[in-house]
C-alpha cells in the first residue's frame, strides 16, 4: 500500500473533502488552505452563492486553491469528477439530524450508507488515492447512555460497537454505524489506500457560516432563545469542539502514522452545566435555562418534543466517560476545555445575529 509521507506531502497533494459547506467540514477547509493544499469540495449546487460565500471568502484570502464540484451521495460515479487525480479522500457529507424525522430511511439511513458506498467505491477505482479520512461519530460507539453499563470500567473506548440502536430506536446512531462499518468492509476489500476514522462527541463552537441548519447551532440557538427557558432535560454527552475535530481531521490525513478509529470528546458534560455556563456570562440577556426538568415531567411532555419514554428512560440523568487517549497519542489532539467552546459558540451566534 503506498503510504502518505509527510516529509513531501505538501508539493503535490491534492485533498478531497466531501460536503464542503457544514460545520465541521468548512473548518477542515479552512486549515488545509491555510497550509496551502488544493482543495476539491462537493456541494449540492455551486449556484447557491449563499451557502458557498464563507468558502469563496476563504479560498480568495487564503494561500490554498479550492476549486468547487456538484456531487450527490445517492447518485452512483458523482464524486468522480472530484475524486480526479486526489491523493486524500476526507469524506464528510452526512446527514445530521436528531429530532423532525419522518422517513429515517431516506433520511437518514440510504444517504448515510449508500453515501458512503459511493464515495469510498469512487476512491477504490481512483487510482491515485492513497488515504480515505471518515467522519463517524461515538454514535457508532454506543446507542444510549445506560450503554455505559456494559463497559469496563464504566468508559467508552474505540474498542466500542453501537449494537443498541435500530430504524425505530436512535435511527440517526444507527445511520452513523452502519455507515462506519460499511467503511470498513470496503477499506478491507482493497490494498491501494488505509482508512482513518473520526468518532465525535458533541461537536460545539463557533461556526463559519451563519447557516442554522446544524443540530450543534440549533442547540446554541435553542439555548439563547429561551427554547428551555423553563427547564432542560438533565442529558449528558461528550463534548468537543469543532476546532479540534476539524484539527483531528486534517492530522488524520496527512500524518503517516494515523490509524484506526479515535473518540474526539473533550470531556462529559450535562446540557444543564452547558445552560450554566452561558447563564453566568449572559444571565439576564438571554433566557437561559437554570436547572433541569424533572425526568417524571419528561415522560408526561417528552414526545411532544420528540422524546420517546424508551429514549428519555435510557438517557436522562445517565452520565457518560469517554477514554480520549489514543486521539491524543496518535493525532497530536490538546483539547479545548468545552466551556469555552460554548462561550465561543455563543458570541460567535450572537455577532452573526441568529437569535
Amino acid at each position: 500500500m503506498n503510504r502518505i509521507n509527510e516529509n513531501d506531502i505538501m508539493m503535490s497533494t491534492k485533498i478531497l473533502v466531501t460536503g464542503g459547506t457544514g460545520y465541521i467540514a468548512s473548518w477542515v477547509i479552512k486549515f488545509l488552505l491555510e497550509k496551502g493544499y488544493v482543495v476539491h469540495t462537493t456541494v449540492r449546487d455551486k449556484k447557491n452563492a449563499e451557502k458557498l460565500r464563507h468558502l469563496v471568502k476563504m479560498a480568495e484570502e487564503l494561500p490554498g486553491e479550492l476549486i468547487f464540484f456538484e456531487a450527490d451521495l445517492l447518485e452512483d460515479g458523482s464524486f468522480e469528477a472530484a475524486m480526479e487525480g486526489i491523493d486524500i479522500v476526507i469524506h464528510m457529507a452526512s446527514p445530521f439530524f436528531i429530532s423532525g424525522i419522518k422517513d429515517a430511511q431516506k433520511q437518514l439511513i440510504d444517504p448515510a450508507l449508500k453515501g458512503t458506498r459511493n464515495v469510498l467505491n469512487t476512491a477504490k477505482k481512483a487510482s491515485s488515492v492513497k488515504r480515505v479520512v471518515l467522519t463517524s461519530s461515538v454514535a457508532a460507539v454506543y446507542g444510549d447512555n445506560i450503554d455505559i453499563k456494559d463497559t469496563k470500567d464504566a468508559t467508552f473506548t474505540e474498542e466500542h460497537w453501537n449494537i443498541t440502536s435500530n430504524l425505530k430506536h436512535q435511527p440517526y446512531s444507527f445511520s452513523k454505524t452502519l455507515a462506519e462499518q460499511e467503511a470498513w468492509e470496503i477499506s478491507k476489500s482493497q490494498d491501494q489506500w488505509d482508512l482513518v476514522v473520526i468518532n465525535p462527541g458533541f461537536v460545539m463552537g463557533p461556526s463559519l457560516s451563519q447557516r442554522k441548519d446544524s443540530t450543534s447551532i440549533n442547540f446554541m440557538v435553542s439555548l439563547l432563545k429561551g427554547k428551555f427557558k423553563a427547564g432542560i432535560p438533565d442529558l449528558y454527552f461528550g463534548v468537543v469542539d469543532v476546532r479540534d475535530v476539524a484539527r483531528a481531521h486534517v492530522n488524520a490525513a496527512l500524518k503517516d502514522t494515523a490509524k484506526g478509529r479515535h473518540i474526539l470528546v473533550s470531556k462529559s458534560m450535562s446540557t444543564v452545566d452547558m445552560a450554566k455556563t452561558l447563564k453566568k456570562e449572559y444571565n439576564g440577556v438571554y433566557l437561559i435555562p437554570g436547572k433541569s426538568l424533572p425526568k417524571a415531567m419528561l415522560y408526561l411532555f417528552g414526545p411532544l418534543q420528540g422524546f420517546s419514554w424508551k429514549y428519555i428512560q435510557k438517557n436522562v440523568g445517565i452520565p457518560v466517560h469517554f477514554d480520549n487517549s489514543y486521539s491524543k497519542e496518535n493525532l497530536g489532539i490538546r483539547y479545548r476545555e468545552p466551556e469555552q467552546s460554548l462561550r465561543d459558540h455563543a458570541e460567535q451566534v450572537i455577532l452573526d445575529k441568529l437569535i
